[in-house]
């Protein structure tokens, strides 16, 4: 199959997004120790001699240069190296990727090329399904040699099975390497000799502390060889492209500038800021529970988490540099709370989301509690489009689609309110949101953040539920938060800025905000939802549903 020019592909994806290029939402899911080792029996990860030939490196996540061992294998076997990126019609469409979220990949993806033109090569980026683009460019370029990094989601490894196996027919060898985790997850599954993954952190911990330490990260590769160019004349290849050259973001107007950009050279700077902050004290005194997630200049927290999920920052770099600082001062946090705690929850949501059926998803999860949930479109739209009446969650969704990021309490207010605090709308709705929004939207995390925010698994203390009044009112009396986000309530007398509806009517007209008109009433009463879905919820486990 000819690979469509960027033209061809702007006409077709609309078409290829409905067709065959996208999986069935019922795509059945392998049982636990079948999904783990599910493209084993293709791949050749043996450390042997290999006669040079000329070799794809596919890069997916993993857009850096340093600790990145699928680049470094790919070095080793290569006589003609060919960095590739394929932009899969699966991802590329507005409607499943949201504007900072796709501009923030492609800033990555830049800086990848930028670095990789340093040594007389570039970043190959071709459009179109990854089966058949690998396949003719393997044709085409005679290569001996596929390399690219071990994903965990159902989505990647369906379509990893599906490469291998074409591979195979070609006989071109795969090499596939862990790098996107602490640990690969091959041999954390393995570890369990049987057993299913712990489901609780500390349960986790343990786990890891039998096991030791995560790997070091391995030296920044430096001996790419040049690319030719004669060699790329047969293929239609395009430079990483602007976001306005893709369909349906060209008309997207960008919300407004973000404050996070993309890129392994953004990532090793702001880690740097990180690590040095008060000479390492604020390293070791962190603790995620007392971040404010009010805070904007500077954030309380690191905002490493896209740069990690993209990979532009290795997550095993990031570990030994923030063990480097620990290990310099005798009294620190610990995990689940500290920095490496918080590397410790992504590395158990990797490891559960590798492991558990149907992990995104309420059907035939074993993990996740069945709770009655009801859809109301016009309240889940009202919470989307930060339309709710209550500023808090509107400030909050606001600042999900101008930045594409929100502090961790921030997340957990908003998905409260959703689920189980107020609207009662099933926690797969909220996942979709973020999926689509977050610029550090991860698979597995995301799905369980959901599930323990709506109290589907992990959390049980139901009882507990997040005021979207009185809790950001301790981080913010003011609401400048909220005037920052939502320029309609910006003159909002501190008394009325949480619950402007009981502003009179005087009060509405000085400040030029008519209640109902210029911002909306609450869709719900949240006292009276929060009593409602308390009893809702005790009947649930009860019933141990």
């Amino acid at each position: 199959m000819a690979i469509p020019s960027l033209k061809q592909w702007q006409r077709n994806i609309l078409f290829a997004f409905h067709n065959d290029c996208s999986p069935s939402c019922n795509t059945p899911r392998a049982r636990t120790l079948l999904a783990s080792h599910i493209i084993q029996k293709h791949i050749h990860m043996d450390t042997g001699t290999h006669i040079k030939g000329p070799t794809i490196v596919w890069f997916r996540k993993s857009l850096r240069l340093h600790d990145n061992p699928t680049l470094q294998r790919a070095v080793q076997l290569a006589s003609e190296l060919f960095p590739l990126f394929i932009l899969d019609p699966y991802y590329i469409n507005p409607d499943k990727i949201g504007f900072q979220r796709f501009r923030f990949m492609l800033e990555c993806m830049k800086d990848l090329d930028h670095s990789l033109r340093k040594y007389q090569s570039k970043l190959l980026v071709i459009y179109g399904e990854p089966v058949n683009v690998l396949e003719n460019c393997c044709k085409t370029w005679k290569c001996s040699y596929l390399c690219f990094e071990k994903d965990s989601d159902i989505y990647s490894r369906n379509r990893d099975e599906k490469v291998l196996q074409r591979m195979k027919g070609l006989g071109v060898q795969c090499f596939v390497e862990s790098g996107h985790t602490l640990y690969d997850l091959d041999m954390l599954v393995a570890k369990l000799n049987g057993n299913s993954p712990p489901t609780q952190m500390t349960s986790f911990l343990k786990f890891i502390e039998q096991i030791g330490p995560p790997p070091k990260p391995i030296e920044t590769v430096r001996n790419i060889p040049p690319l030719r160019k004669e060699l790329l004349s047969s293929i239609s290849i395009s430079k990483v492209p602007e976001i306005e050259e893709i369909p349906g973001y060209e008309l997207i107007t960008e919300p407004t500038p973000c404050p996070f950009q993309g890129g392994e050279s953004k990532a090793l700077e702001r880690m740097q800021q990180a690590l040095n902050r008060e000479q390492g004290k604020w390293i070791v005194r962190f603790s995620k529970p007392h971040t404010s997630p009010v805070s904007l200049d500077p954030p309380s927290t690191t905002v490493l988490s896209p740069y990690i999920k993209c990979g532009a920052l290795s997550v095993r770099l990031f570990f030994w540099e923030l063990k480097r600082v620990e290990d310099s001062f005798s009294v620190k946090t610990k995990p689940p709370v500290s920095l490496i705690g918080q590397l410790y929850w992504r590395e158990h949501f990797y490891l559960l989301g590798y492991t558990i059926p149907h992990f995104d998803q309420i059907q035939g999860n074993p993990l996740c509690k069945t709770i009655p949930w009801e859809h109301r479109q016009e309240w889940f739209q009202a919470w989307e489009q930060a339309q709710t009446g209550y500023p808090f969650i509107d400030a909050a969704m606001t600042q999900l689609k101008q930045w594409g990021w929100l502090h961790h309490l921030t997340r957990h207010v908003v998905a409260c309110f959703l689920t189980r605090g107020d609207l009662w709308i099933s926690w797969e709705k909220g996942k979709e949101t973020f999926e689509k929004y977050l610029i550090d939207g991860d698979w597995s995390i995301n799905a369980a953040n959901w599930m323990w925010l709506s109290c589907s698994a992990f959390f049980t203390r139901y009882f507990r539920v997040y005021s979207p009044i009185a809790f950001p009112k301790k981080y913010d009396p003011h609401g400048n938060y909220i005037r920052y986000f939502l320029p309609v309530l910006r003159n909002m007398p501190n008394k009325y800025i949480y619950e402007p509806w009981k502003a009179p009517l005087k009060v509405q007209k000085e400040v030029n905000c008519i209640l109902g008109k210029d911002y909306p009433l609450p869709i719900v009463d949240h006292e009276e939802m929060k009593k409602r879905n308390i009893q809702k919820m005790i009947q649930v486990f009860q019933n141990k549903s």
